[in-house]
């Protein structure tokens, strides 16, 4: 007995949840447990901050598309390709291609990392409010956005004349 391989299939985008369900059901109830191992939506963690919070956000790596672990064959094929929700696998011809070992490996580990990415409401010339600090209250508007230091430069006006000042992104929201 082999321990299958991992395929990419399209599915419709929005919709990835619910068709990693669909499989899994069908996969349950047409006793293909011993084919069908494992169903996977590949997603990434980012950090955003919106309004001043910053909380740890799931986002699908690849919106349109599931993975499936499976030994491929007819009954596991047509199960897969039957499921409401799945279009069919990503392949160059008729008959499926696994992903590569590594590839796989990759976007497996890639969802297990912590959270490098910090995603910011906010750009390059947006208005922001301060929300915190010695500026509160003022308003601004965004010279420089680097998420490396998690800091913003915000041009305010103090005394009459427009100052850059570097805030952290918690400091600030959009207006």
């Amino acid at each position: 007995m082999s321990n299958g391989r991992w395929y990419l299939l399209y599915v419709s985008s929005g919709r990835e949840d619910r068709a990693k369900r669909n499989l899994e059901q069908r996969s349950k109830y047409m006793d293909a447990g011993d084919k069908i191992f494992d169903v996977v939506v590949p997603t990434n963690r980012e950090i955003e901050i919106k309004s001043g919070k910053r909380r740890t956000v799931s986002r699908k790596a690849f919106p349109g598309y599931i993975m499936v672990h499976m030994d491929l064959d007819e009954h596991s094929w047509d199960i897969v390709r039957n499921t409401p929700g799945v279009a069919g696998f990503v392949s160059t011809g008729v008959k499926p291609v696994p992903l590569a070992e590594e590839e796989a490996n990759g976007i497996l580990s890639r969802m297990d990392e912590a959270p490098a990415e910090v995603k910011v409401t906010f750009k390059r010339s947006d208005s922001v409010r301060v929300t915190s600090g010695p500026f509160i209250d003022f308003i601004g508007k965004v010279e420089e956005v680097n998420t490396d230091k998690g800091k913003a430069i915000v041009a305010l006006s103090l005394f009459g004349r427009e100052t850059p000042v570097e805030l952290d992104f918690m400091m600030v929201e959009k207006i």
